[in-house]
């Protein structure tokens, strides 16, 4: 599918609070114009180039939007207490109004197309804030790929499986992560983490999740004999995974918790980022698991 990108800052506007908003299109694909909203410190300086928390949100790839409530908290909240940039993106909700939706119905085919086509939006969204990154005074070596549920699945697999769906790899060269920020999220095969591509990582999950897995099962535990059968590794597989690699992460498991654990942990974000700090910007190797009961 051609992808044309347009440069043109369609709406700014200023909160009373102490961030910047702007709304970019950063991709038109067939009827769909993908925007994101780019949220930036107002004490920023002419001088500074930010690390960015680009948010990709939930809602099974068939709802939901970039200015949910919580979604746009959280960026905001990047902005005005972290000195980031905060995105919170759109992109095509290809199981919206579709009579399988994402469920055990829904064809593993369909499944697979849908992660592709999310992880190359995402994609999308990173080249599109490298290219700029200089107008948006970002940093373009400091970008956490963040997301919950749907969005947490598109970011993992941006992050780690890009050689498995992405073919035109030339066009994201210049796209890297420094950090992933996960609720509830799962790649289609953990075996793509590798040392190369492995990066810090806060994750959130519940143990008792029965849409996206908590470890290795499938997808929304659908039965071997159904049309949507699939296997995902789940973030306890992905946390294994970055320990082989020495790699930074903060694993917080949630026992007997279920896909609610999705929703974003606003009473940790301190907490989340002093992670980023300690391992992104200071390049220090913590590997925690902190174990909840819900």
């Amino acid at each position: 599918m051609k992808t044309i990108l347009i440069t043109l800052v369609t709406l700014i506007t200023f909160s009373l609070s102490a961030q910047k908003k702007e709304t970019l299109i950063y991709s038109i694909k067939g009827n769909d114009t993908l925007r994101m909203d780019v949220f930036t410190p107002k004490t920023i300086k002419k001088t500074d180039s930010l690390p960015v928390l680009l948010w990709m949100h939930g809602g099974g790839f068939s709802g939901s939007h970039r200015a949910f409530p919580d979604d746009a908290n959280l960026v905001k909240y990047a902005a005005e207490k972290q000195n980031y940039i905060g995105v919170s993106i759109d992109y095509r909700l290809l199981r919206k109004n579709t009579a399988t939706g994402f469920g055990c119905d829904c064809t593993k085919d369909e499944k697979m197309e849908t992660f592709k086509q999310a992880t190359i939006d995402y994609l999308d969204a990173a080249k599109f804030l490298v290219e700029h990154a200089q107008s948006l005074q970002i940093d373009p070596t400091k970008i956490i790929a963040g997301g919950s549920s749907a969005g947490a699945e598109g970011i993992l697999n941006a992050v780690y499986m890009k050689d498995y769906f992405v073919t035109e790899k030339d066009a994201y060269n210049n796209v890297s992560f420094a950090g992933v920020f996960s609720c509830a999220g799962a790649v289609v095969d953990a075996r793509y983490i590798t040392e190369e591509n492995a990066v810090p990582a806060v994750l959130y999950h519940g143990t008792d999740d029965r849409l996206v897995p908590y470890s290795k099962a499938s997808h929304h535990y659908c039965d071997p004999k159904k049309d949507g059968y699939i296997m995902l590794d789940g973030s306890d597989v992905i946390a294994n995974q970055l320990e082989e690699f020495d790699t930074a992460y903060s694993f917080n498991i949630v026992k007997g918790g279920g896909h609610e654990i999705a929703r974003i942990p606003f009473e940790d974000l301190e907490k989340v980022f002093r992670f980023f700090e300690q391992t992104m910007l200071n390049k220090e190797v913590i590997q925690t698991k902190i174990i909840r009961t819900k």
